[in-house]
C-alpha cells in the first residue's frame, strides 16, 4: 500500500468492511458464487491460469489464445480492463523471455512475473477475514513507526516516542498516535477473531480516563522507559535505568499473564473426548428420573441429542398414554410415589440429583456436537480433496509433529480449532511470501494489546517467531519446552559469545583478502570458531544443485557502525574499520564458485539469486564471467528472505518438474526423485521474515542451507543472530551455519562453507588443490 492511498483510508470503517465480505459476486467466467471481499483475488486467480496455459502453449510452439467461455454473455462480461491487465502481462513476460535469452539465461529460467499475490483457496473463517482487514495497513504502520523512531533518535525497536502536551499539537508523534487511534477498531476485529474462551481484550488508550480503571494489565504495573518528571514543552527521552526496569517488569508480568492463559484455557477444554459419541449416550442412557417428574424414558434424550427429533416428539406424546393405560404399568414404571416435597420443589424450580445430572450430560453432548461440527467444517474447508489432505499429512510427519496435532485433537479440541484456523498444520501458502503483509508478519505487542495466536503468546516480536516456537515446542522428541529468550537474555548470550573469539589461523592468510586491499586496519579480527564439523546429511552427488542466494538489502552497502548500549538502551552508533559487507560477500561468492567448480569438473558456474524487497535473477556465475554478472547486482531494499526462496524453489523445480509436483496453494512438492538443493545463503542480519523462512525449512528435506552471517567487529546484534541461528541449526540439520566479523580470513570462512555444503570434512590437502585452478584473475 502507497502513503498516498493509506492517507485516503477511512480506518473507521474496518469493521464496516468485515461485515460487507458476506455481498456477494457471481464471476462471469465460471458462475461461482464469491463474497465480494474475494472478487480481486478472483480475478487474479484466473488470470494466472491465463498466463500459465500461455505459458505451455509458447513452450509448445502454438500461438497462445485465451481460453474459450461457456456463453456470450460471459465473453462480453470480460472486461477489457482484464483485457488490457492481461496483454500487460503478456507483454511483460514475452520482453522478459527475450531478454532472458539475450542475457544467456538457461531455458529452465523462472518466470519473470512473480507468484500470485492472493491465494486460489476460497475458505474463509474469523481469523482469515480478521486478517484480511489488519493486513490493509499493517505494513505501512511498522514503516511510520520505524520512520519516527529514526527521526527521534530512539534505535531501541520496543520503545515509541513519547510527547506529553496540554494543548493540540501537531508533531510527528503524534500524528502517529492518531492513526493507532484510529486502527482500534481493526484491533478490535483481531482480537475477537484470535481470543480463547474467558479472555478479554483491551487496548492503550489513555484519552477517556485513568490507568486504574483500564482493562490494560501493563497501564499500572509496567513503568514506562520515560521515567517521571520530563518536560511537556519537549520530546521526552528514554532514560537507561527506567528502560531496564520497564524490561524487568515487562517479562515477569509476560510470564505470569502467559502462565494464567494457559491454565484458563486448560480450564475451558472439555474433560471428555467429543469423538466418542457412544460413551457420552452411553452416559446418559444410564440416568434416569426418580418422582413422578419421569414422565418419559431417558432414551428419549439419546435421540433427541442425537438429533431424531421426530422420534422423540413421538415418544413424548405417547408416554401419558403408556402411563394412563395400566395401574400395574403405571406402578411399574414409578416403583416410588410422588411426595409432596417433590412437587414443591418442582414449582419453585428446584433439580434433583438425577434431573441435574442429566442436564450436565445434555449440555456436554451439545457443546461437544458443536465444537465436532465446527472442526469437521473447518477441516473441509480447508482441505477440499484427498491431495489436498495427503499433502498436510505429509507436512505434519516431516515437520515432526503429526502425533501431537492427532493427540491435541483429541484431548484439547478447542485449541486445536483455533490453531487450525489460523493455518499451523499446513504448509506456508506461496502467496505470502511476496505480499507486503501475511498473517506471520503481524506484529505482537503485549503492552498495547496486539495479541497472537496462541495462548502463551506474550513476548513474541511477530506472527512468526510465535508459530515457529509453538512448532519446535511440539515437535516429535522436543526435550521439554524450548522458549524464546527474552531480551536480557538473548544480550547477555550475545556477549559471552562475542568473549569466545580467538585469534583466526594463521594458515588461511592471504593478502589478496578484501580487508587487506582496502587497507581498512592491520590483521584480522579475532573471530568465534564454528562448532566441530557433524555430517547429517548425505554427501553431495552430481546431480545435486547449487545454488547461491545473496542479500542485496540497503545494509549491505551501509558503513559498518556497531551499536552503543548503556544497560540495554541503544544511545547511539560507532563505526567499524572494516570493509562494506557487500565488498565481503562478492570476495566469497567468487572464492566459493571457484573452488565449486574445481571439485565438481563443470565451469558452467552457478545460479545466482538476490533478494531485498524483490527477488532477481542474475544469471549463472563462473570464473569468466563473474566481473560482468557482478555489475547486475543492485542494492537497496528492505531484507525479505522469501521472496528470494521462493526464486530459488521456482528455479530449482522447473529444473526438476518431472519428479516434482505443484500445488495451487503450497506450490512446488519435492517428489523421492528430486535432486537435492544444496543452497549458498549470504546476508548480514536477521531478515524481517526470518522466522518464517526458518519454519519452512523444518518441513523440507530435499534441501540443505548453508548460511554465511556477515558481522561487524564486537556486535552484540551479530553475536544475537548467531545464537538464534545456530539454536534453529541445531534442531533442523538441513541448516548450517558459518559467521564471521570484521575484517575476516576469507579462505578460513570458504574452506569451513566447503565442509558444510558438501557433506564431508574437506581435508586441507584437497581445500588447496581447489583453491589452485582456475587462477584469479579479472576478465
Amino acid at each position: 500500500m502507497d502513503s498516498t492511498s493509506v492517507d485516503k483510508y477511512d480506518y473507521k470503517n474496518d469493521e464496516q468492511f468485515a461485515k460487507n465480505d458476506l455481498d456477494l459476486f457471481i464471476c462471469p467466467r465460471c458462475e461461482k458464487s464469491l463474497p465480494s471481499l474475494d472478487k480481486v483475488e478472483h480475478e487474479d486467480w484466473h488470470l494466472a491460469l491465463d498466463l500459465q496455459a500461455q505459458e505451455e502453449h509458447g513452450s509448445a510452439g502454438s500461438t497462445y489464445a485465451a481460453p474459450p467461455t461457456t456463453t456470450q454473455h460471459q465473453q462480453s462480461a470480460y472486461s477489457q480492463t482484464q483485457i488490457s491487465q492481461q496483454n500487460a502481462q503478456e507483454n511483460a513476460h514475452m520482453s522478459a523471455h527475450k531478454n532472458a535469452q539475450k542475457d544467456n539465461h538457461p531455458l529452465y529460467a523462472p518466470p519473470s512475473h512473480p507468484p500470485p499475490s492472493a491465494t486460489v483457496r476460497w475458505h474463509t473463517n474469523p481469523v482469515i477475514e480478521a486478517g484480511r482487514v489488519r493486513a490493509r495497513d499493517e505494513q505501512y504502520m511498522q514503516n511510520e513507526l520505524q520512520k519516527i523512531q529514526f527521526q527521534y533518535g530512539i534505535y531501541n525497536s520496543d520503545i515509541e516516542p513519547e510527547h506529553e502536551t496540554d494543548y493540540p499539537c501537531s508533531c510527528p508523534i503524534h500524528n502517529y498516535q492518531r492513526m493507532k487511534w484510529a486502527r482500534y477498531e481493526v484491533q478490535k476485529i483481531w482480537s475477537q477473531a484470535v481470543m480463547f474462551p474467558g479472555e478479554k481484550a483491551y487496548n492503550d488508550d489513555t484519552r477517556y480516563g485513568p490507568g486504574i480503571f483500564s482493562s490494560n494489565p501493563y497501564r499500572i504495573r509496567v513503568i514506562s522507559p520515560y521515567g517521571f518528571f520530563q518536560s511537556g514543552w519537549a520530546v521526552r527521552r528514554p532514560q537507561p535505568h527506567y528502560h531496564a526496569q520497564s524490561i524487568h517488569q515487562t517479562i515477569n508480568l509476560n510470564n505470569s499473564l502467559n502462565a494464567e492463559a494457559l491454565r484458563n484455557i486448560d480450564s475451558h477444554e472439555p474433560k471428555y473426548n467429543i469423538w466418542d459419541i457412544n460413551a457420552l449416550e452411553t452416559e446418559l442412557s444410564t440416568l434416569t428420573i426418580a418422582g413422578s417428574t419421569d414422565t418419559y424414558s431417558s432414551e428419549f434424550d439419546v435421540r433427541r441429542l442425537a438429533g431424531d427429533r421426530k422420534d422423540w416428539a413421538k415418544g413424548v406424546s405417547e408416554a401419558p398414554q403408556v402411563e394412563s393405560s395400566s395401574s400395574t404399568k403405571s406402578s411399574q414404571k414409578r416403583p416410588h410415589s410422588a411426595s409432596k416435597l417433590s412437587h414443591f420443589r418442582k414449582a419453585i424450580g428446584i433439580k434433583t440429583s438425577e434431573e441435574r445430572g442429566i442436564h450436565r450430560t445434555e449440555k456436554r453432548m451439545q457443546k461437544a456436537g458443536e465444537l465436532r461440527h465446527a472442526i469437521l467444517e473447518e477441516e473441509r474447508g480447508r482441505w477440499p480433496d484427498d491431495e489436498w489432505r495427503r499433502l498436510v499429512t505429509v507436512y505434519q510427519e516431516k515437520i515432526g509433529m503429526a502425533k501431537m496435532v492427532a493427540d491435541l485433537r483429541v484431548h484439547r479440541p478447542i485449541q486445536y480449532l483455533h490453531l487450525l484456523r489460523a493455518g499451523y498444520f499446513e504448509p506456508i501458502p506461496i502467496a505470502w511470501a511476496n505480499q507486503n503483509s501475511n498473517p506471520l508478519k503481524f506484529s505482537i505487542e503485549a503492552a498495547v494489546g496486539w495479541r497472537g495466536i496462541t495462548p502463551a503468546w506474550r513476548g513474541y516480536e511477530d506472527t512468526a517467531e510465535e508459530r515457529l516456537y509453538w512448532v519446535l515446542n511440539h515437535r516429535e522428541g522436543s526435550m521439554g519446552m524450548r522458549m524464546k529468550p527474552d531480551i536480557i537474555s538473548e544480550l547477555n548470550m550475545a556477549r559471552d559469545r562475542m568473549a569466545q573469539a580467538v585469534e583466526p589461523p594463521p594458515q588461511y592468510y592471504d593478502a589478496t583478502d578484501t580487508c587487506h586491499t582496502q587497507h581498512t586496519s592491520e590483521g584480522y579480527s579475532k573471530q568465534v570458531m564454528p562448532r566441530p564439523f557433524v555430517a547429517y546429511d548425505r554427501l553431495e552427488l552430481p546431480t545435486d544443485d547449487t545454488m547461491i542466494l545473496l542479500d542485496v538489502s540497503g545494509s549491505m552497502d551501509f558503513d559498518p557502525m556497531r551499536p552503543i548500549y548503556e544497560q540495554y538502551l541503544i544511545t547511539g552508533y560507532s563505526a567499524s574499520t572494516q570493509p562494506k559487507n557487500k565488498d565481503v560477500a562478492r570476495a566469497i561468492i567468487r572464492r566459493f564458485s571457484d573452488a565449486m567448480s574445481n571439485h565438481d569438473h563443470s565451469f558452467e558456474g552457478y545460479d545466482l539469486v538476490t533478494f531485498s524487497n524483490e527477488a532477481s535473477y542474475i544469471g549463472r556465475i563462473n570464473h569468466q564471467n563473474f566481473t560482468t554478472m557482478w555489475r547486475k547486482v543492485r542494492f537497496g531494499g528492505g531484507t525479505r528472505v522469501m521472496t528470494g526462496w521462493q526464486k530459488v524453489k521456482e528455479l530449482h523445480f522447473q529444473k526438476h518438474s518431472e519428479s516434482a509436483i505443484h500445488h495451487p496453494e503450497y506450490g512446488w512438492q519435492a517428489g523421492p526423485e528430486t535432486p537435492m538443493l544444496r543452497l549458498l545463503l549470504l546476508l548480514d542480519g536477521e531478515a524481517t521474515d526470518m522466522d518464517e523462512f526458518e519454519l519452512d525449512l523444518l518441513s523440507l528435506s530435499w534441501a540443505h542451507v548453508t548460511i554465511f552471517l556477515i558481522g561487524v567487529d564486537g556486535c552484540p546484534h551479530h553475536h544475537r543472530h548467531a545464537n538464534e541461528l545456530q539454536r534453529i541449526s541445531d534442531v533442523n540439520h538441513h541448516v548450517s551455519l558459518v559467521d564471521a566479523q570484521g575484517n575476516m580470513p576469507e579462505r578460513f570462512v570458504t574452506h569451513e562453507l566447503l565442509k558444510r555444503h558438501l557433506g564431508y570434512a574437506v581435508s586441507m590437502e584437497e581445500f588447496l588443490q581447489m583453491e589452485e585452478l582456475p587462477a584469479y584473475s579479472e576478465t
